[in-house]
């Protein structure tokens, strides 16, 4: 019901918008874009749809030589992508973080679609993290990270079957435009756990519409949940 009255008042102010315009002269393509991001807004589609009213297990693993060091941060990541699954799209039936993480510490797996079967999901998305780094020199924090992002489809005949495939060759938080931030700002645990945020949104887009016009990167003091 809201989002319906929401609609007709965005309509309302498209007309009011147009009138203005054209009364002082205003170019007809800007009318329409201007008019068309009120009604319809500035959200653009999911990238793979396909995850709606299925159910989803979620695994995140660093490489072999990251896994030590930042096992947490992997861990921390899917358990914040899933959050936001469900935040964005509620028939996305994500399996709690807890439990896939009970079965994949109680049993030797290899490959992601082993730790789906074993939940009985429907879909796994599976994250490699390649690269993780937070520091920038001695003084200054820079989340740095590479991430691989594959989804499997449990229901084909073939469990190895990539459905959904995308990369994140280097994720910087905070974004260019900001810089490094000082580590007197921030323990090192909170500074991970904010660019851990950051990378879950950007990963999370992939599945859900969002706004295209919103970045939470681009602040390292706010905006992030």
């Amino acid at each position: 019901m809201d989002r319906r009255f929401g609609r007709l008042r965005a309509a309302a102010a498209a007309v009011v918008l147009a009138g203005a315009m054209l009364a002082s002269g205003g170019c007809l393509r800007e009318m329409l874009t201007t008019a068309g991001y009120l009604i319809n807004g500035t959200d653009v589609p999911a990238e793979f749809a396909g995850l709606r009213n299925k159910k989803v297990v979620l695994v995140c693993r660093p490489l072999v030589g990251l896994q030590y060091r930042d096992a947490g941060a992997a861990r921390d990541l899917a358990l914040q992508i899933g959050k936001l699954l469900v935040k964005h799209d509620p028939k996305i039936k994500v399996v709690d973080q807890q439990k896939v993480l009970a079965w994949a510490d109680e049993h030797a797996w290899e490959d992601y679609c082993q730790v789906g079967r074993a939940l009985g999901a429907d879909m796994v998305i599976g994250i490699d993290v390649t690269a993780f780094n937070l520091v920038d020199g001695p003084t200054l924090y820079r989340g740095r990270a590479s991430l691989e992002v594959k989804v499997y489809d449990l229901s084909k005949a073939k469990d190895q079957e990539v459905v959904f495939e995308k990369s994140l060759p280097q994720a910087v938080y905070p974004a260019d435009s900001i810089g490094s931030v000082p580590i007197s700002e921030y323990s090192e645990p909170e500074f991970r756990h904010r660019f851990v945020l950051v990378l879950a949104d950007q990963i999370g887009r992939f599945f859900y519409a969002h706004d295209a016009y919103t970045n939470p990167g681009s602040d390292p003091t706010g905006g992030l949940y």
